[in-house]
């Protein structure tokens, strides 16, 4: 699919990489849209593909390493971040496509990618107090009209590489757990607990209350967009299909600036380290021998 110096990006990487994502556009693609979703994602995949190619040429000949107990302690990160065990996780990694051995590798080039970009790009990244101040000016109105949701749901799990009849049987399976969940008088927390197969099941598939940017976009598109005491139709995410109820929802004061500073500093710290990142790979690229065949 693409050549980058000496290496090569087969079509096969390029649509591995892109399959969960492919998988839950093609939910939401409108008739007779699908073809150009998919090449605009093929695209950009192939893009990404190609910076991390010369990222990784980058790697080799400064000789960045990453140690076996790094790796090991970024799993147990993303383990202790989404409180998953060792089988949760294990059948996560299995849905997007991955094995252990096989994601090891993965996080051992992204470590190596990260440690160059630090090197590379990091030092150019600065942001002030003023900078913070006026950011906050600037959202602390959206951040006043904001609102959060409380939500439960129950989800049925599909395997990322799930046959079409797969897939469908469990969006019908989830289906007739919407219309049983809307029936008078029955309990949709005890029919979680019952039927669903998230980690959330146990406490009736209770999510709490939560803003905009926490769920992922198909899941927040639909809990922010129901009334209170609701119950949607099954939603498609990369975990599954969701029936989700909302319990309530409430108004959101602005946060003080004290309490919300650092995390409007990581914020523009991840914005700046992207865009200076992107300027590093178009540098390379630049002075590379890059061709695309798709």
């Amino acid at each position: 699919a693409a050549i980058v110096n000496s290496d090569i990006i087969t079509l096969s990487e390029i649509e591995a990489r892109a399959a969960p994502e492919l998988a839950r556009l093609r939910d939401d693609a409108k008739p007779g849209k699908w073809l150009e979703v998919r090449n605009q994602l093929l695209k950009k995949v192939t893009d990404t593909l190609i910076g991390e190619k010369l990222m990784e040429a980058q790697v080799r000949e400064l000789n960045i390493e990453v140690a076996d107990s790094e790796i090991e302690m970024g799993i147990d990160d993303v383990k202790k971040q989404n409180s998953l065990t060792q089988e949760q996780f294990e059948q996560l990694l299995g849905r997007e496509g991955y094995t252990m051995p096989t994601y090891r590798s993965f996080m051992r080039k992204h470590f190596a990618r990260m440690k160059l970009i630090n090197l590379k790009v990091r030092s150019k990244v600065k942001i002030s107090d003023e900078d913070l101040k006026a950011e906050y000016a600037k959202t602390s109105y959206d951040l006043a009209h904001d609102v959060e949701v409380h939500a439960r749901h129950i989800l049925i799990q599909v395997a990322t590489n799930a046959s079409a009849e797969s897939i469908e049987a469990a969006r019908h399976k989830a289906l007739s757990l919407a219309v049983e969940a809307r029936k008078p008088g029955v309990d949709f927390a005890e029919l979680a607990k019952k039927k669903s197969e998230g980690p959330s099941a146990a406490e009736g598939g209770d999510l709490g209350f939560f803003r905009r940017g926490v769920m992922v976009p198909e899941f927040e598109r639909i809990a922010f967009s129901l009334a209170d005491g609701s119950v949607a139709d099954p939603i498609r995410t990369q975990f599954g299909w969701h029936v989700i109820k909302v319990e309530e929802r409430r108004s959101l004061p602005p946060p003080p600036f004290d309490e919300v500073k650092e995390q409007l500093r990581e914020k523009m710290l991840r914005s700046q380290l992207e865009r200076y990142t992107d300027q590093y790979v178009q540098e390379l690229r630049a002075t590379a021998l890059v061709e695309v065949k798709i």
